[in-house]
C-alpha cells in the first residue's frame, strides 16, 4: 500500500514510488514495440521519430528482450520502422538522415542477433516483409551477388575511402574501418569478375594517401605488439609472484606457457592487398619514424573507444603522425616493416590455433611478396638503412632470452632472415606445419637470389641458418613414418638441400669473407652424419616402386655436390689427425686441411639454383583467402559497435559531404 501525504487538500503519493520519466524517443519505441500500429492515434508518428536523437542503447536492448515469438507479433511495425529508415535516408534534413541511419543500423543488427542460427531469408521478412522483398531488393541465395556489394562496385565509395586515409582529422576518426572497407570490397568476387577496388587500389600514386594507409595499418600492428608486451611482461611478474608466494605446493604454472591473445587477420588482409598489389606502396614500409612507445612528444588526447579483444581495437589516433611527431635523434626509429617484423613473430609463435596458423600463414605470404620486390630488396639490403630489430622470441628451455640492449643495428634483411630461422627452429613437432615451412623456406631462397643477382655481401650469421636447416633435416628423418602419412617431405627436404646447394655454388659471390664460405664447408663435414643419413633414407625410397619414387630421386641427384664434399674432405681430414696423432681436430684444423684442398674437389654445375616461381594468389590461394575473408566479415561484425557513434560527429561529417 503506497504512502499518501496531504498538502494542501490535495492527496499525492510519497516520493518515494516516483518513477523517473522517459525521454520521449523511448516512448515512442516503446509504442513500435505494440502490436497496434503507432501512426493510427499519432499520424506524424514516423515524421517526429527521426527528429529525436536516437536512444540507441535502448532500442537494441529492446530488441535483445524479445524471443523469436514476441518479434514475430510486431513484425508489422519493425517492417514500417524499417521503410520509413529507407526513405529518410533519401531526405535533405540532415538530423532525420543521421539518425535514420543510426535507427537502421541498430535494427538490422538487433534483428540479425536474433536470426542467427536461421536464414537470410528470415531476417529479410522481418526487416521488409516477402511481399515488399522485391520491391525493396533483389534477394539472392549468393553472398557474391549481394545487391548492396553490386551498387558499391558501379557506384564506387574507392575515392570517399582515399580521402579519409588522406586527411589526418578524418583518419584518426574512421582510418581504421576505412582500411578495413577497402580490405573487404578488393576482395569481392575477385576471382570471378574484374573488380574495380583491386584495378583501382593497384594504381594509387598519392603520397599522402598510402602515407595514410601506411600510418592506419602500422598503428593496429603496433597497438598489438604493445598490448602483447604488456601482456607478457604481467604474466611473467604473475609467475614470479607465484614462485616466491609458494609454500608447501608442489605446482606451479609453467614459465613458458604460451600467452593467449586474439590475431588481427583484418588489418593483416590490408597489408597484404597494399602489398600484393601497389608497388607504390613498398615504399611506404621502409619510411622511417619515432618507434611507438619511446617517443615522449606529446599528441593530442585520442577520443575513447568502447574495450574490445586484444588485438582488435580499433586505432582512434595516429601517433606516428610526422607532422605530430618530428623525428629525434635520441628515439630509435622504426617504420611499418618493422612493426610488422615484430607482430610476425608474435603470431608465428604458436600455430597451433587455426586463426593464428591463418595469420602465420598471411605474415608470410606478405613476406613471400616482399622478398620477391626489387625496390623492397633493395632497402632490405640498404647498409644504410640499419635498424635494432627486438623479434620476439618463443620461450625454450634451452636457450636464455637475449637482452634487448645487445642487439646490433643491422640491415633489415638480417631482421627477415632472423624471423625465419625462428621460426625453422621452433616449429619441429607433432603436428607439423608443412605448408608454413615450405614458404619460410621460400623466403629464405628469394632472398638470396637477390643477394646472389646484386651481389651483395650481407654480414649474418649464416651459420644459424646452416644449423637451423641441418636439424629441421634430421627432424624430417627421425620422424618419417609419422610425417609421411601426410605430408611429401622430400619437397621441404629438396628445398633446404637446394638452399646449401646455392651457397656452395654461389657463396663466393655474396658470402661476407672467404672465411664464411670456408666455414659453410666446416658445417657440412660436421654434420656429415645428417647428410648420410638422408642419402640413404632417398636412395632407399627411390629404388623402391612406391608413391615417393620420384620425389626421392630428386633429392638423391640434388645430394651430389654435397656428397662430393663430404666424400672430398673427409679422408683428408682423418689423414691429418693420423699423421699429426691427433684424437680429435679443433675448427681451425679442419679449416687448414679445408683451405689446403679446395683445388682438387670437383663439383657440378647444377641448373635453375637461382629460380623460382614468383607467387601467384589466384591460381593457388583463392580457397585460402576465401575463407580467411568469410572469417574477418564475421568477425568485423561482431565487434561493430553503433553506439559509439555519436549524433554531433554523424552530422559534422554529413556537413562536409552533403
Amino acid at each position: 500500500m503506497a504512502q499518501v501525504e496531504k498538502r494542501g487538500g490535495l492527496l499525492r503519493k510519497s516520493s518515494a514510488s516516483k518513477k523517473p520519466l522517459k525521454e520521449k524517443v523511448v516512448l515512442m519505441y516503446d509504442e513500435i514495440f505494440m502490436t497496434e500500429d503507432p501512426s493510427k492515434c499519432s499520424p506524424r508518428f514516423w515524421e517526429e521519430l527521426f527528429l529525436m536523437k536516437v536512444n540507441l542503447e535502448y532500442l537494441e536492448g529492446k530488441l535483445e528482450s524479445l524471443d523469436g515469438e514476441e518479434l514475430m507479433k510486431i513484425k508489422d511495425n519493425i517492417n514500417c520502422l524499417f521503410q520509413h529508415c529507407i526513405q529518410a535516408l533519401g531526405e535533405e534534413h540532415p538530423i532525420r538522415v543521421v539518425n535514420a541511419l543510426q535507427t537502421l543500423c541498430a535494427l538490422i543488427r538487433g534483428v540479425h542477433q536474433k536470426n542467427k542460427s536461421t536464414s537470410g531469408f528470415d531476417i529479410i521478412n522481418m526487416l521488409m516483409g516477402f511481399d515488399k522483398a522485391e520491391l525493396c531488393m533483389k534477394v539472392t541465395d549468393n553472398i557474391s551477388q549481394n545487391t548492396i556489394l553490386e551498387y558499391v562496385m558501379i557506384n564506387s565509395i574507392f575515392e570517399a575511402i582515399l580521402q579519409i586515409l588522406s586527411h589526418p582529422p578524418s583518419r584518426r576518426e574512421h582510418g581504421y574501418d576505412a582500411v578495413v572497407l577497402l580490405a573487404l570490397l578488393v576482395n569481392y568476387r575477385k576471382y570471378e569478375s574484374v573488380n574495380p577496388y583491386i584495378v583501382k587500389l593497384s594504381i594509387v600514386d598519392d603520397e599522402a594517401t598510402l602515407n595514410g594507409m601506411g600510418l592506419v595499418i602500422a598503428q593496429a600492428l603496433s597497438e598489438y605488439n604493445r598490448q602483447y608486451k604488456d601482456k607478457e611482461e604481467e604474466h611473467q611478474s604473475g609467475f614470479f609472484s607465484a614462485l616466491t608466494n609458494m609454500v608447501g605446493s608442489m605446482f606451479i604454472a609453467d614459465a613458458h606457457e604460451k600467452i593467449s591473445v586474439q590475431t588481427n587477420e583484418a588489418i593483416l588482409l590490408a597489408l597484404y592487398e597494399a602489398v600484393h598489389l601497389n608497388r607504390n606502396f613498398i615504399t611506404v614500409l621502409a619510411q622511417s619514424h619515432p618507434e611507438i612507445g619511446l617517443v615522449t612528444t606529446p599528441v593530442s588526447p585520442a577520443p575513447t573507444t568502447p574495450v574490445t579483444p586484444l588485438g582488435t581495437t580499433p586505432p582512434s589516433s595516429d601517433v606516428i603522425s610526422s607532422v605530430e611527431l618530428p623525428l629525434d635523434a635520441d628515439v630509435q626509429t622504426s617504420n611499418l616493416l618493422i612493426t610488422f617484423l615484430k607482430y610476425s613473430s608474435i603470431v608465428m609463435q604458436d600455430t597451433k590455433d587455426e586463426h593464428r596458423l591463418h595469420s602465420g600463414k598471411l605474415c608470410l605470404i606478405i613476406l613471400t611478396c616482399i622478398a620477391e620486390d626489387q625496390y623492397a630488396n633493395a632497402f632490405l639490403h640498404d647498409d644504410n638503412m640499419n635498424f635494432r630489430v627486438n623479434l620476439h622470441r618463443m620461450p625454450m628451455r634451452h636457450r636464455k632470452k637475449a637482452a634487448d640492449k645487445n642487439l646490433p643495428c643491422r640491415p633489415l634483411v638480417c631482421a627477415v632472415l632472423d624471423l625465419m630461422v625462428e621460426f625453422i627452429v621452433t616449429h619441429m613437432m607433432k603436428e607439423f606445419p608443412m605448408d608454413l615451412y615450405v614458404r619460410c623456406i621460400q623466403v629464405v631462397h628469394k632472398l638470396l637470389c637477390y643477394q646472389k643477382k646484386c651481389r651483395v655481401r650481407l654480414h649474418y650469421t649464416w651459420r644459424e641458418l646452416w644449423s637451423a636447416l641441418i636439424n629441421l633435416l634430421k627432424f624430417l628423418m627421425s620422424n618419417e613414418t609419422v610425417l609421411l602419412a601426410k605430408h611429401n617431405i622430400f619437397t621441404l627436404a629438396l628445398m633446404i638441400v637446394n638452399l646449401f646447394n646455392m651457397f656452395i655454388t654461389y657463396g663466393d659471390t655474396f658470402l661476407p669473407t672467404p672465411s664464411s664460405y670456408d666455414e659453410l664447408y666446416y658445417e657440412i663435414i660436421r654434420m656429415h652424419q645428417s647428410f648420410d643419413n638422408l642419402y640413404s633414407m632417398v636412395l632407399r625410397l627411390s629404388t623402391n616402386a612406391g608413391q615417393w619414387k620420384e620425389a626421392a630421386s630428386k633429392v638423391t641427384h640434388a645430394l651430389v655436390n654435397i656428397r662430393a664434399i663430404i666424400n672430398h674432405f673427409n679422408p683428408k681430414i682423418e689423414s691429418y689427425a693420423a699423421v699429426n696423432h691427433i684424437s680429435q681436430l679443433s675448427e681451425e684444423q679442419v679449416l687448414e686441411v679445408v683451405r689446403a684442398n679446395y683445388d682438387t674437389l670437383t663439383l657440378k654445375l647444377q641448373d635453375g639454383l637461382d629460380q623460382y616461381e614468383r607467387y601467384s594468389e589466384q591460381h593457388k590461394e583463392a580457397a585460402f583467402f576465401k575463407e580467411l575473408v568469410r572469417s574477418i566479415s564475421t568477425n568485423v561484425r561482431r565487434n561493430l559497435a553503433f553506439h559509439t557513434l555519436s549524433q554531433e560527429v554523424l552530422l559534422k561529417e554529413f556537413s562536409t559531404i552533403s
